[in-house]
């Protein structure tokens, strides 16, 4: 059981060539592990940023076979660390639509856990209107991965917002969320929403996003960060592409939850009664 790990996140600003998207995550995940990240995270979406659904259709894979996760099993690999995959899009049983799954790669390049959406974004804003659920298929249920003895619980955007899904997979020692929050949503919500379930949890949280104006016209928020169990702030991105690292400590999650065992206090039964 590793007793520290060093998580870092990338920040993209994906656009409409898939190839250059690949090639452009590649540099990321080289430079994060040559600057000795143990886990590398990738943003959601990171593949492609686009209105057109059918460009989208067009890059969905089966599950367990295809570039984009060759790919990514080839950087964990080669880099030998651990690669949380951001999103790509998979082929659903409900013809029509597509899972939008986050795998994780081990350091051999094996994937260790795969976590489709299961919270699908729905916005209706003044310029801006999203209805995930018109072409991606729901998750059905949370996942955690196990990594060098770490439990991470996996999330993806707007599972943020829905604390019961964390409270799902507890106890964990991390989590790692992969986004491409709005711009509008992610300047009023995106760093009390991190901090708060690192708190609520006591847990490590590491979020990679997507960040700036990309070329279909959409704006992302970016501030990809690391935040400890306390809700502190230890490594932290603007906008635009690039990586950012933290370490995360045994001993320091261990102090925090004997200074606030907030899990061990829970009433569940008393809460499930009413």
């Amino acid at each position: 059981m590793s007793e520290s790990l060093r998580v870092a996140v990338v920040q993209m600003v994906s656009g409409m060539r898939v190839a250059e998207n690949v090639a452009r995550a590649e540099q990321w995940v080289e430079a994060a592990a040559r600057g000795g990240a143990d886990v590398v995270v990738l943003p959601e979406y990171w593949p492609l940023m686009t209105h057109e659904r059918a460009a989208r259709w067009s890059i969905a894979e089966v599950w367990g076979s295809g570039p984009l996760q060759e790919k990514m099993g080839e950087w964990a690999r080669r880099w030998g660390v651990w690669v949380v995959g951001g999103t790509v899009p998979l082929i659903a049983e409900d013809e029509g639509r597509v899972c939008n799954s986050c795998l994780v790669f081990d350091r051999r390049g094996t994937v260790q856990a795969r976590y489709d959406k299961m919270h699908l974004f729905r916005f209706f804003g003044e310029r801006e209107r999203y209805e995930e659920m018109e072409e991606v298929q729901a998750g059905s249920s949370p996942q955690a991965v196990e990594v060098d003895g770490w439990r991470i619980a996996l999330a993806v955007c707007f599972d943020l917002r829905f604390p019961e899904y964390f409270r799902a997979l507890v106890p964990f020692d991390g989590a790692v969320v992969v986004a491409a929050f709005t711009a509008i949503t992610g300047r009023a919500h995106w760093h009390v929403l991190l901090q708060a379930r690192a708190i609520e949890n006591v847990a490590y949280v590491a979020a990679s996003a997507q960040g700036g104006r990309h070329e279909c016209g959409r704006e992302t928020f970016g501030h990809s960060l690391v935040v400890d169990p306390w809700g502190e702030i230890l490594g932290a991105l603007t906008v635009g592409e690039g990586w950012t690292m933290a370490e995360w400590r045994r001993a320091e999650l261990r102090r925090r939850r004997e200074m606030l065992p907030a899990l061990a206090c829970r009433r569940l039964r008393v809460l499930e009664e009413h």
